[in-house]
């Protein structure tokens, strides 16, 4: 009787910040009615490079490159303090290069595969939550690496340069502290079984071709609108199932958290209320916001009420670190963590909520107090 639900009610717990986005969008929409400004709510270029970047990185998945790339790298690497360093800074890299959720979709299984096979299970828990944080900050680098770069990138038309100026300090710090963390894991030998993996040539060169095409558009040296000519068309033909894999559960995220964005924006009262707080701490505010709200909304909503984008952007990155759902990547690893041991779900919070806070906390003090935001 009751199972035929089940589908709806499993999507809706999937994508939890996508309804609640839509409620969001609804509920505003009551007190800013639709009318002729809602167009100028939403960022075109943003959804479409999300879009292409999403669709490209799901093609490269399908033929496994990210995953023989990942292994052949750790399969160098003989003791679990140095598959762990491997593990966690592919990490960290891949999401400069295909932001951080998919960075965790494509290399947490890595990092399961290899403790398994080599019976290191034990140091599960805090290597998922080390890929997890590396994920997180390790995108802070790139306009593309996290979704609310890209947005922030296009909304305040920053200057490459800058942006990456401005995020280098936290950058490094995060590189130093996660390694710091990373060497406190034994020494011990570890053996990483062989499984070849053969790539197809020419769908490997031609996706590579594409995701080089999606990083033009995201740096503005090709207009954006030719991404949903090109990547589409080519995948129509190459790999359909990459574009039905395209996380649109978050494009719509976006879409309906412009809505409530702009309607807030439009209330006089919030409008005083925000811009007051972020006058007085936009970084500590940002990033506070994130653990409540998590850091795509927390971008898109206070970016409507502070022009001070350099301590917004670092806001919102930081502020992925501290709780469950101040980044949608943090509950990708909790779901997958938890698949493979669900009877281990206390343990895993404590151990992520004791390195996510402690993240939080000392980058908050660097930023504020070294780096002067």
């Amino acid at each position: 009787m009751d199972a035929k639900p089940r589908p709806i009610w499993d999507f809706v717990r999937k994508n939890a910040v996508m309804m609640i986005a839509l409620i969001a969008a609804v509920i505003t929409s009551f007190i800013v009615p639709p009318d002729e400004k809602y167009a100028e709510y939403f960022d075109c270029k943003t959804l479409t490079c999300l879009f292409c970047v999403l669709a490209v990185v799901g093609a490269l998945r399908n033929i496994r490159f990210f995953y023989m790339l990942a292994r052949s790298i750790v399969r160098r690497f003989r003791t679990a303090r140095l598959c762990t360093l491997a593990l966690v800074y592919i990490t960290f890299i891949g999401s400069m290069l295909i932001a951080n959720d998919m960075a965790l979709l494509t290399f947490l299984p890595l990092g399961y595969f290899v403790l398994s096979a080599s019976h290191k299970e034990k140091h599960m828990a805090f290597v998922f939550v080390m890929q997890n944080i590396a994920a997180n900050l390790g995108g802070m680098l790139t306009p593309f690496g996290n979704p609310q770069n890209l947005y922030l990138y296009s909304k305040f038309d920053i200057p490459t340069g800058e942006f990456m100026g401005i995020m280098a300090p936290p950058f490094a710090l995060a590189i130093f502290m996660i390694t710091v963390c990373c060497m406190f894991v034994p020494n011990e030998r570890m053996d990483v079984p062989d499984e070849p993996v053969r790539l197809p040539k020419l769908r490997t060169a031609l996706y590579l071709a594409a995701f080089a095409f999606s990083i033009l558009i995201v740096f503005r040296g090709i207009p954006y609108w030719t991404g949903l000519i090109v990547i589409p068309l080519l995948l129509l033909i190459m790999d359909r199932n990459a574009l039905a894999t395209v996380d649109y559960p978050l494009l719509f995220t976006f879409v309906f958290f412009f809505i409530f964005a702009g309607n807030m924006s439009r209330i006089p009262a919030v409008s005083n209320v925000f811009s007051g707080l972020l006058k007085r701490d936009t970084l500590l505010f940002s990033a506070l916001s994130c653990q409540v709200i998590s850091n795509v909304p927390s971008a898109i909503l206070l970016s409507q009420f502070t022009a001070d984008y350099p301590a917004l952007l670092v806001g919102v990155n930081i502020g992925g670190t501290g709780t469950l759902i101040a980044s949608l990547a943090s509950l990708i690893t909790f779901r997958e963590y938890t698949y493979h041991n669900p009877e281990k779900k206390l343990y895993y919070l404590g151990v992520f909520s004791a390195f996510n806070f402690a993240f939080l906390i000392i980058m908050i003090l660097f930023m504020r107090f070294i780096m002067g935001y």
